[in-house]
């Protein structure tokens, strides 16, 4: 049943779980923070260790033919484009009376549009007063070379327009020539031809007066342009500040950082698939979340803290000892992912069943957890998980793990009925099935799951309600243990005291 029940909840489950995906990312902070930081620091650096060339800042006025109110920045961006070619380069390295190849010389200035006539021409050098000078020599050899461009539109226009005027005259004097050798006619038909030359006369004239007006103005109109377009910002060095540049360079590195660590946390999350929240693992493993408990930090705890601790660690020693006590078989206690929290909690669990009867804990923890733990006196007895030779009125508490590479055969030694011990985000869904799988195999029955270090912000709910026969309140219906090792359930053990819920 319980294998077809993850099936059946897998199948059902979506591709990408994003609230999943979000706990499973927050779970990770260590990793985006520190990239974070790792930005932020390497940005610094980059400031003091790399700090940009000399550079120089000049702009430009430029005025177009073609200048529009609604022009949306075509013009100055092709003044841009120009700025950035060889001839402008080569002229630039002409006044300077350098002997830089323009292709490199290229690669050390740049141009920028502010508006749809002024243009900011940047430079560097290798100090203030290269760039100043290179700054410079690039704004007039680009202002010169826009004012050759304005007189050479300028005069083929007014020459295209003056050849159409000569053609006219031409084209006139022969009209002119016509009427005279046409005036003496006084016959109908040539009244008519002489009427309509005049009329062509008159039409000439008036296109002839039309191409000297516009190639006129043609002329009239290169100056205005020509004055339009100068330096209007002297060349200057601009000031780098070393504090600001570090800040800058810092809050970017910083951002990009973090963008890269989630990133980085998030395709590991879907890569890995470490289930984290309580419905996953329940789901996977087959069994129900029957108590949690938070890792123990490692840097100390505060007094609230430490109370809030203290009152889960007695609350879960609470419900773990009555299920031991409710069970009719042995009980062991098997991790992942958490040895140390696990022989904290067996130690516990042995501590509150010790005060009814003797109680002996089997180490097959591959770690020195238990096995070179110091003990305290009234502490249980401790024994290696080859022994299993165990006294009939001593009470046995296995303690294994289902890790990779556990010898699945040797945990049925341990106790035939377990309690999972794992925490959250650290084995994969495959491992969590193959963890079940194995004991079932084993005839290993689940009794439920202890989660260590589940996020804070799971909301999620763990109990299997279609799993009676692993669920808590499935098991009210098993029959009581009365040999010497159990109690009747009517019976109210020592250590069943009534744990205040903790803020």
């Amino acid at each position: 049943m319980t294998t077809s029940t993850t099936s059946e909840s897998s199948a059902a489950a979506p591709l990408l779980d994003l609230q999943s995906l979000v706990v499973a990312v927050c779970r990770r902070r260590r990793l985006w923070c520190s990239m974070a930081l790792l930005g932020l620091l390497v940005g610094a650096a980059l400031a003091v260790l790399m700090p940009p060339p000399p550079t120089a800042v000049t702009k430009v006025l430029v005025a177009h033919q073609e200048d529009q109110p609604n022009d949306p920045g075509t013009l100055i961006r092709t003044d841009v484009a120009l700025l950035q070619t060889t001839r402008i380069a080569s002229r630039a390295l002409q006044a300077l009376e350098s002997a830089e190849k323009p292709e490199d010389f290229m690669e050390d200035y740049g141009g920028t549009g502010l508006t749809n006539n002024l243009l900011q021409i940047n430079a560097t050098g290798e100090s203030d007063a290269e760039a100043v000078a290179r700054a410079k020599a690039l704004a007039d050899s680009f202002v010169a070379d826009h004012v050759r461009r304005i007189q050479e539109a300028a005069g083929a226009e007014a020459k295209t327009l003056l050849d159409q005027r000569d053609r006219m005259r031409d084209e006139l004097a022969e009209v002119n020539e016509a009427i005279e050798d046409g005036s003496p006619q006084s016959s109908p038909e040539g009244s008519a031809n002489l009427e309509s030359l005049f009329a062509h006369r008159a039409e000439l004239v008036s296109r002839i007066t039309d191409f000297d007006q516009r190639a006129a103005e043609a002329r009239t109109g290169t100056p205005r342009l020509i004055a339009g377009t100068q330096m209007v910002d002297a060349p200057r060095a601009v000031q780098h500040s070393l504090p600001t540049t570090a800040a800058t360079n810092a809050a970017i590195g910083l951002v990009l950082g973090l963008a890269l660590g989630l990133a980085m946390a998030a395709v590991g999350t879907v890569v890995a698939d470490r289930p984290v929240l309580r419905r996953e693992i329940a789901a996977n493993l087959g069994a129900s979340v029957i108590a949690e408990l938070r890792r123990r930090p490692h840097r100390p705890a505060s007094l609230w803290q430490r109370r809030r601790t203290r009152t889960a660690r007695t609350r879960l020693t609470t419900t773990l000892a009555r299920t031991v006590c409710g069970s009719a078989d042995p009980v062991s206690l098997l991790e992942l992912g958490c040895a140390r929290s696990t022989s904290m909690i067996a130690l516990d669990l042995a501590r509150a069943l010790a005060v009814e009867s003797p109680v002996v804990v089997i180490d097959g923890l591959p770690g020195p957890q238990l096995a070179k733990r110091r003990l305290k006196p009234g502490d249980p007895t401790v024994v290696s998980g080859s022994v299993t030779a165990v006294s009939h009125q001593e009470l046995r508490l296995g303690v294994g793990s289902v890790a990779p590479g556990t010898a699945w055969t040797d945990l049925q030694y341990l106790g035939t009925r377990s309690v999972l011990v794992v925490r959250a985000g650290h084995g994969s869904a495959a491992w969590l099935h193959t963890v079940a799988r194995q004991l079932a195999d084993q005839r290993i029955a689940v009794i439920g799951v202890v989660l260590i270090d589940p996020d804070p912000r799971d909301r999620t709910d763990g109990t299997l309600w279609d799993g009676l026969h692993t669920a808590l309140r499935g098991r009210s219906e098993r029959p009581a243990r009365q040999n010497g090792r159990g109690r009747p359930r009517t019976e109210q053990p020592s250590w069943a005291v009534r744990i205040p819920d903790s803020d």
